[in-house]
């Protein structure tokens, strides 16, 4: 009950809204960095690199090791 209690003063205070609000403002953010990515950089990189598609291409780190 210690907890509810905690976070109910917690929510009260408005602090639950600046978060939910940088949550929001985080989201959006992401969503116009991602599409300047793919939509504004990516194409003439491409060009540049006589087509390659960056979308499509991976980075493996560690190949998967089987115990078969």
């Amino acid at each position: 009950m210690k907890l509810f209690k905690e976070f109910k003063e917690f929510a009260v205070k408005g602090n639950m809204m600046d978060m939910a609000i940088g949550i929001i403002i985080g989201v959006a953010f992401n969503k116009v960095i991602d599409v300047l990515v793919k939509k504004v950089f990516l194409p003439p990189l491409s060009l540049l690199t006589d087509g390659v598609n960056f979308e499509d291409k991976k980075i493996i780190l560690k190949e998967v090791v089987t115990n078969a």
